[in-house]
């Protein structure tokens, strides 16, 4: 093969080379075009879709507040005995919700956390913490929960009632709750799985000692 032949066949590899390369970039060019359209579309509808996605979600929201409130203010009945009822309003900011809780008694609006000694923000509080529970997903988090003295501001003859309503929440909803209380053990026994009494020690030590579970109450009931 002479010099002129060969360097003919090396021209004509390099141009094929640079033919397949022009294939290519033609081809990532004509991709990138594409992107840009579907870009371009997406960022034309996105501050539509932001605000009906916002706008589901505000409803959704509210119809959520509305069944708390319904689910609150029969507790909040049953426990107390009075003719009163949880209103929720949440109001809707960007990136932001906030949620002010009253109470509504015959027609006139009072915070929970005043007035009745504090019973009302014990009822309210126990039922958000299992609501808010509730919505957990279940896969990431244990369906637990503590109620460290939950019924301080209740008279003694209202707490059973808080009481029958927490276990029988907590059973219906797969929950272990322990609840920490003052009150005499006669209270919880009807209810509680399981009743530990906590005697503080000298030194710092605590005694714990179970007295009584469900299968001692349903022994003692039998009798």
């Amino acid at each position: 093969m002479t010099d002129a032949q060969h360097s003919l066949v090396s021209l004509r590899r390099r141009a094929d080379r640079l033919e397949v390369r022009r294939e290519d970039r033609q081809r990532a060019l004509r991709e990138a075009q594409h992107e840009r359209m579907n870009n371009e579309a997406y960022l034309a509808i996105a501050g539509g879709v932001t605000d009906a996605l916002e706008a589901l979600s505000d409803s959704l929201f509210k119809k959520i507040l509305v069944i708390v409130g319904d689910k609150i203010s029969i507790a909040l009945q049953e426990v107390l005995e009075q003719p009163i009822k949880l209103c929720a309003e949440a109001e809707f900011k960007r990136d932001a919700t906030t949620v002010s809780f009253e109470i509504d008694r015959e027609g006139y609006r009072e915070d929970p956390l005043l007035g009745q000694g504090g019973s009302v923000a014990n009822v309210l509080s126990v039922g958000l913490r299992l609501l808010a529970l509730a919505t957990l997903p279940k896969e990431e988090h244990r369906g637990f929960l503590v109620l460290d003295e939950q019924d301080c501001w209740l008279r003694a003859e209202l707490v059973p009632r808080l009481v029958k309503i927490v276990a029988a929440t907590g059973r219906e909803l797969g929950f272990q709750v322990i609840m920490i209380s003052h009150h005499d053990v006669s209270i919880f026994e009807r209810y509680a799985d399981r009743i530990y009494r906590f005697t503080p020690m000298l030194g710092g030590v605590v005694n714990v000692r179970q007295v009584s579970d469900k299968a001692m109450c349903e022994d003692r009931e039998e009798r």
